[in-house]
């Protein structure tokens, strides 16, 4: 899909309610306190059909908040998010227009780091919330254009078009370019950490600069209590939230 596109992709989902597989949500209008003198606004997304399958309503002490990329678009990020007893998921999907979209409680849990995570999959999973923003990822060369890593035909943008797509000086785990993240989507990322480390007495605490996008050790991870990413649990196979994440100016946001 055509970054260009997703605007118009996400309004039809934000209206009817339908993802890919065409599964039916009731989308309600909610807004909270982050506890600290701001509110939150987002959709409670409900299932139709009430299916709830897909996550375990088992409240787990949190410690830990990661950060993760869809690789997709937000009709299909919520079609997989929410696959009937499948039981990967996360409990918050961030829009590319800054939408909110919470599927379920943050206290349960569903697993979200996959096998061979750092520290035990099931473990790391029930005591860390998941926060997915909807974002291709990386991307490749194909002529003049970047395109998905699911088809050479998914053209994303012209290379032109360096508003959509950052390209590193140095690959990182062998990808050069990767999709931009919208300005609203940091500003409800921060929005939404701050209310959920107020509400778990999760720390403020991010991982310094030349430790962000490495693979932590089981001790430095079973003891690193805050604000982590997808590859901080995954030596291969994953690249979220990959560095075309701007840390700085979330860190910023997240303490202003």
């Amino acid at each position: 899909m055509k970054a260009s596109s997703i605007p118009a992709h996400e309004k039809s989902f934000l209206k009817n309610g339908r993802d890919s597989l065409e599964k039916q949500f009731i989308l309600t209008p909610e807004s909270i306190a982050t506890g600290d003198g701001g509110t939150m606004d987002y959709l409670d997304c409900v299932r139709e059909n009430n299916d709830d399958s897909f996550y375990y309503k088992e409240t787990v002490t949190k410690n830990k908040i990661v950060l993760h990329f869809t690789a997709g678009y937000l009709k299909g990020d919520m079609a997989q998010l929410t696959m009937p007893s499948n039981h990967v998921s996360t409990p918050f999907v961030i829009a590319r227009d800054g939408t909110i979209l919470k599927l379920w409680s943050s206290g349960f849990w569903s697993y979200h780091l996959g096998r061979g995570a750092v520290g035990g999959n099931t473990i790391m999973s029930k005591q860390t919330i998941g926060i997915e923003l909807s974002n291709i990822g990386f991307l490749r060369e194909n002529g003049p254009n970047l395109v998905s890593s699911y088809s050479d035909s998914d053209v994303y943008c012209s290379k032109q078009d360096t508003r959509f797509y950052t390209k590193l000086n140095t690959p990182f785990r062998g990808e050069q370019y990767f999709a931009t993240f919208t300005q609203n989507q940091y500003k409800s990322l921060a929005i939404l950490l701050k209310y959920l480390t107020n509400t778990y007495n999760i720390p403020r605490e991010f991982l310094p600069p030349n430790r962000r996008y490495e693979t932590l050790g089981k001790s430095e991870i079973e003891n690193f209590n805050g604000i982590v990413s997808h590859v901080n649990f995954r030596k291969s196979g994953k690249w979220d939230i990959g560095e075309a994440f701007d840390w700085d100016k979330l860190i910023d946001a997240v303490n202003n």
